[in-house]
């Protein structure tokens, strides 16, 4: 049991993931938190954020454009790879009773910011732990036209990826000292990441009640 809490513990480390996984760990977890259901829990901007401090400090020996190119590989592949999961498995996946690594309310929230933002929703969600893991599903589930899917799919990721990525970079290059902060950056991107999603959904609620109170009147 304690083995499992620790693998966990490792899974929600950025520094320990970047430092003893290197690359192909990154990537890894990228490709799972943007598409796999049960990857919601596992770290995204401020892995990607430090994956760049990291670079820039030299401590991940990888050229920017490679990290970049395998970062923003995997975040497309992983949210085709959950379009898909939802395209021939939503109904499945709908009907699951909720569990440690699965909650319909996932579904909910998700589907709330799609009706709130459309299609956009794939790009906004890119910066939205959670609802960045079930916005390719639920893209499938309602069966979103493919080309329209891959675009934002796309244009999303470039813009999480060069955003954070890039960022964390010039951060890491400009002002090494960094590093020795590296918690800090985590709680902050934590507490940023946890009030977008709250007051996100809390609009979105907003929003959806709107026309039934309209209507009424």
């Amino acid at each position: 049991m304690n083995q499992i809490a620790e693998f966990f513990q490792y899974l929600l480390n950025s520094e320990e993931i970047i430092r003893t996984g290197g690359l192909v760990l990154i990537t890894l977890i990228i490709f799972i938190e943007n598409g796999v259901f049960f990857g919601f829990f596992l770290p995204g901007d401020y892995l990607l954020f430090l994956s760049g401090v990291f670079a820039g400090t030299k401590i991940l020996a990888v050229p920017l454009w490679l990290l970049l190119l395998c970062i923003f590989g995997a975040a497309v592949v992983g949210s085709l790879t959950g379009y898909l999961t939802g395209l021939y498995f939503g109904e499945r996946l709908q009907n699951r009773p909720d569990s440690l690594f699965f909650k319909k309310k996932y579904i909910e929230t998700t589907r709330e910011y799609f009706l709130k933002y459309g299609s956009r929703t794939l790009i906004v969600a890119r910066f939205l732990p959670i609802v960045r893991t079930f916005a390719p599903i639920l893209s499938g589930l309602i069966r979103m036209d493919i080309r329209y899917f891959m675009l934002y799919n796309v244009i999303g990721g470039a813009v999480w990826v060069l955003s954070l990525v890039g960022g964390g970079y010039y951060f890491g290059e400009k002002f090494p000292w960094i590093v020795d902060y590296v918690q800090y950056i985590i709680i902050f991107f934590l507490g940023i990441t946890t009030f977008t999603v709250i007051r996100g959904y809390i609009n979105a609620r907003k929003d959806m009640k709107q026309p039934k109170e309209t209507v009424s009147d």
